[in-house]
């Protein structure tokens, strides 16, 4: 077995879109030259198009045309007609002044080895530097071949790392337009990313013959369609990428406070602050009932609504009143009718004049019976679909197991859709708390004002309809202090809502890792999380009924109150383990970082896979470090090796140990005792591993003798057990030296990855 670490990185270089040469699936001929709008587009004297490209303000294609400042330049470089942003070679393929979107191409990063997986071309790989934009986060990354792990890094706030891996017997064993795992995996942006470059990583000794070559690509959502021939072949397809973008870096208050600098320009225009956060900027758009380009002076004109929706009935016109209304005008010799849409000759209460009243009177209860009937037949096309959603994510299978336990009954509500849309204002990406490979979780509030967390999660195959009812079921009844409860679910939607009690203090990784962040980790907070932690998932593996296996054990997954208890959250990936099996097989799933290599290799999951993601989790409580971290060098780069590694320089302690930590005297035997637990914690064998059970009890024990202080912790240190882990043969083992290249896929933080399970692995 063998893993290769092949970087691939080239600024900018992404090839050349143009409409002109678009293929006829990407885009529509171009017609001869671009519609123009009929507001104000670009500033007095400026091209307002580059080929087929309509270039509004504050884009431009010339010195003065565009805004430009220290922080961004919004210069479409047009020297040989084709647009490209800025002064590099990106393809310009669309500007969006309506929802500040812009549109660009990329070809896919491509990779070929020879027999012995051993790189020999790469052709197109590219590091994509945005600066101002942002990536949208609705884009996914694709990545596609066999044997393959394909990575995308970048940076938002902070760095992040994202990837997946495809795994395949060939051409054959594919699905067309399935992007599963096999030949073929999806997986989602972060939001607010900037930048992003694409590795690869090939986790096999052998490539097959027929398909030497391996791809990847970032793509707006929906665009691709997986087919088996682009295993073959890929290099000439083109894929567009949404940006989003906004101006300047403060946000409107204090960009509205320098005149001369604020790009909200136009009369009553509105600013918004962007979505991204601090240093990202505003958005400008026109005031309601206008249309058209805030950022210029002249920019917004009145929306005609006559010409959108023309109320008035003949012989009556149309007069449009800005902002948002309209009026009917009769000509001469009428007046209008008492609704004001319709006209009646002078002094006629009868004749003609009744006749037209009757008229308008008959169209308008014809109208209004219309709409009544259309409103009626769209309520029931929706109750039912909401009553198959219902019986599709297994409601009716749910009411019958509520009908058999009141107990049950009583933990478990069943929301309805327009609870949720209620609690969370319809979705608002404001309210969005969390997102990863599993789902988007929002912060909502029911009527009572009690905040909830609401997980919105990603489809799921049917098949799994009577797990996730399971899942609700035994989750209900789960009542431990250190595990997040559930209130409730929603199942009238496409995909299934879980709703949770709202824990206000952030995840266990912000207040590690957030460089803004005042919480300060004393050894009795970080021995309290720990030990909080491992009695959580202890209880899972042992109490629960039937047993369950977390599989996402992470800093992230863990949420802290406002007293810093800790919480175990996201049971997105979690499973089910009847009595009697010791493992189970199952589609790979979990996080690069935290991943047991063991499961990774064999698909074979047992409690002791948690084990290991607890023992990262200790890690960085030890450490301060990330799981996984591209500013390391690349023997460093997972935790849980440079962990290992740094035991052996440590005395008995790790030798990257958080400063605070290390001086702490009166403690130092505590902290080598747990820097022990969590070496055994990260032994690539999982029998090597103890139980969730031991460990909890050993942190337990440790926390209560910094409860008892009188207590001798000296005495209590473990001289065997020092020498144990120490060894040279364990921590060789730990670090992965057993011929299956487990070291080298320790991790990748903030990374979900979905592989198909029981795959041969040559």
């Amino acid at each position: 077995m063998m893993f290769v670490w092949l970087p691939l990185t080239l600024l900018s270089q992404i090839s050349i879109y143009t409409v002109q040469s678009a293929p006829a699936a990407f885009a529509p001929a171009p017609a001869p030259s671009p519609a123009l709008p009929a507001y104000e587009i670009v500033k007095p004297g400026c091209i307002p198009t580059c080929g087929d490209l309509v270039v509004p303000y504050p884009f431009g294609t010339s010195q003065g045309c565009y805004l430009e400042n220290e922080f961004s330049s919004f210069l479409i470089n047009c020297s040989d007609s084709t647009p490209h942003l800025g002064k590099g070679s990106i393809p310009v393929r669309n500007i969006s002044l309506i929802d500040q979107h812009i549109h660009i191409s990329t070809r896919a990063a491509r990779i070929c080895y020879n027999d012995i997986a051993t790189q020999v071309t790469y052709e197109d790989p590219y590091f994509l530097g945005l600066s101002k934009f942002q990536v949208n986060h609705t884009n996914k990354f694709t990545v596609i071949g066999c044997s393959t792990l394909a990575l995308i890094t970048g940076s938002r706030v902070q760095n992040y790392t994202t990837g997946c891996a495809s795994v395949c017997d060939g051409v054959p064993s594919v699905v067309n337009g399935s992007c599963s795992g096999i030949g073929c995996c999806q997986t989602s942006l972060p939001k607010g990313a900037r930048d992003f470059e694409v590795e690869f990583r090939v986790f096999n000794n052998s490539v097959l013959a027929d398909i030497p070559c391996s791809s990847a690509f970032v793509a707006e959502d929906g665009f691709y369609n997986f087919s088996s021939s682009d295993l073959i072949t890929i290099e000439e397809r083109l894929f567009p990428v949404m940006l989003d973008w906004s101006v300047g870096t403060e946000t409107c208050a204090i960009a509205k406070k320098n005149k001369t600098s604020y790009a909200c320009v136009a009369p009553d225009s509105t600013c918004t602050d962007s979505v991204y956060g601090e240093g990202t900027g505003y958005q400008c758009r026109c005031p309601s009932g206008y249309e058209g380009n805030p950022y210029l002076s002249n920019g917004c004109i009145d929306v005609d609504e006559c010409a959108t929706s023309n109320p008035c009935h003949s012989p009556a016109t149309c007069l449009n009143q800005p902002p948002e209304s309209v009026q009917c005008e009769c000509p001469h010799g009428y007046n209008l009718t008492a609704d004001e849409k319709g006209c009646e000759i002078i002094g006629h209460a009868g004749g003609s004049g009744t006749a037209g009243s009757s008229v308008s009177t008959s169209l308008f209860v014809l109208a209004v019976g219309s709409a009544w009937i259309f409103w009626l037949l769209a309520k029931r096309k929706h109750i039912k679909q909401k009553e198959k959603f219902f019986a599709q994510n297994g409601g009716f299978m749910l009411r019958e197991e509520l009908s058999k336990d009141n107990d049950l009954a009583k933990a478990t509500r069943l929301f309805t859709e327009e609870d949720l849309k209620k609690a969370t204002r319809n979705y608002d990406e404001t309210g969005i708390i969390g997102q990863g490979g599993y789902g988007t979780v929002f912060k909502g509030l029911l009527p009572n004002n009690i905040a909830v967390a609401i997980k919105k999660s990603k489809p799921s195959e049917q098949s799994q309809t009577s797990q996730f009812i399971n899942e609700v079921i035994i989750l209900s009844r789960i009542n431990h202090i250190n595990v997040v409860k559930l209130i409730g679910c929603c199942l009238e939607t496409e995909v299934p809502l879980l709703v949770y009690e709202f824990i206000t203090n952030g995840t266990l990784s912000d207040h590690i890792h957030d460089k803004d962040s005042s919480t300060y980790f004393s050894w009795e907070l970080c021995l309290q999380i720990a030990a909080e932690i491992a009695g959580a998932v202890a209880y899972l593996h042992s109490a629960a009924s039937p047993p369950i296996i977390h599989r996402d054990i992470k800093s992230a997954n863990i949420l802290l109150d406002e007293n810093f208890v800790a919480k175990v959250a996201d049971f997105g990936a979690s499973k089910l383990v009847p009595r009697d099996h010791a493992e189970i097989g199952t589609l790979v799933q979990g996080t690069f970082g935290y991943m047991d290599p063991e499961y990774f290799f064999s698909s074979a999951l047992t409690e002791k896979s948690d084990v290991y993601s607890f023992g990262v989790v200790l890690a960085e409580l030890l450490t301060g470090e990330r799981a996984i971290s591209f500013d390391r060098p690349e023997k460093d780069r997972s935790l849980a090796m440079y962990f290992i590694s740094s035991m052996r320089t440590g005395n008995g302690m790790p030798s990257i140990i958080q400063k605070s930590l290390a001086n702490d005297e009166k403690n130092i035997q505590q902290i080598k005792q747990v820097s022990m637990l969590a070496a055994r914690c990260l032994q690539v064998t999982g029998d090597k591993r103890p139980s969730m059970k031991e460990v909890a009890m050993e942190l337990e024990g440790l926390k209560a003798m910094v409860e008892q202080p009188w207590v001798d912790q000296g005495s209590t240190t473990d001289h065997t057990e020092t020498e144990y882990l120490l060894n040279q043969s364990v921590l060789s083992d730990a670090m992965g030296s057993t011929g299956l290249g487990y070291s080298s896929i320790v991790g990748f933080d903030n990374t979900s990855i979905q592989m198909t399970g029981k795959v041969q692995f040559r």
